[in-house]
């Protein structure tokens, strides 16, 4: 037995249930949804929806539908609605195999090459002097982030000199040299670039690699899909083309 639809209001003899209260508000935008989500919320709607049905009773009681601009507006809509129908009749039916999928990834593995990366902190001090001075320091078990607070001329100092994960090329060379070549939890001498002398604490390094393909599967099935569908609507249009006269001007 189908369940009963909840009746939450009446305008004449149209009635708005529960479940279109529900619909409506799932065809929000997904940043206003939350904001409906309650008593409050649900009332506006359910209060949205009442004036929509007078504003219909308005204009069937004003014969609106026959107008000319109602017309034409009605078979604009109706054309665009078509095209959308037409277009989707074209996907359908339209699938991938996981062997497709495989083939995608085959064909496009550099496009799942995961780069190297590093987490590393820097104390960026102007003298190679004053970046021996904080070395030393760091060797007799100084904090690095109160040091790079203390003396660090970048930005970077807020963070105890914390630079986050980057890539090898996104820092100037002898920087990125260094870094790549370090061990993970150690702590550089200077490095001279040409913003002044870095000390560089790296906390993390990952090698690049080549992503398997099970790691990346929904992906590839995805784009193997839509590679498919663009190939049957380019086809569609090729026939159509040979069907219909089209000129340009």
């Amino acid at each position: 037995m189908a369940e009963e639809r909840k009746l939450l209001a009446k305008v004449e003899d149209a009635c708005i249930y529960e479940d279109q209260v529900v619909e409506f508000i799932k065809r929000m935008d997904s940043n206003l949804v939350q904001q409906f989500k309650n008593t409050d919320g649900i009332a506006n709607v359910i209060g949205e929806l009442v004036h929509q049905e007078l504003l219909l009773l308005d204009a069937k009681k004003h014969n609106y539908e026959e107008e000319k601009e109602f017309k034409d507006a009605l078979e604009l809509t109706k054309d665009n609605l078509l095209k959308s129908y037409s277009f989707s009749k074209v996907l359908e039916g339209i699938h991938v195999t996981e062997e497709e999928a495989r083939d995608y990834y085959e064909k496009n593995k550099k496009l799942f090459n995961q780069d190297a990366s590093a987490t590393a902190s820097h104390i960026l001090v102007e003298t190679e002097e004053k970046a021996k001075e904080i070395k030393a320091a760091l060797d007799k078990g100084e904090n690095f982030e109160k040091l790079a607070k203390e003396y660090s001329t970048c930005p970077s100092k807020e963070n105890g000199g914390n630079l986050g994960t980057f890539r090898p090329g996104q820092m100037v060379k002898p920087f990125d040299e260094a870094v790549f070549s370090m061990e993970v939890g150690t702590i550089s001498e200077p490095i001279k670039t040409e913003f002044g002398y870095h000390i560089i604490q790296l906390h993390d390094r990952k090698d690049g690699r080549q992503k398997e393909f099970d790691e990346v599967k929904d992906l590839c099935m995805q784009e193997a899909l839509r590679l498919k569908q663009k190939e049957a609507y380019l086809n569609k249009i090729e026939d159509l083309k040979k069907e219909y006269t089209v000129t340009y001007y």
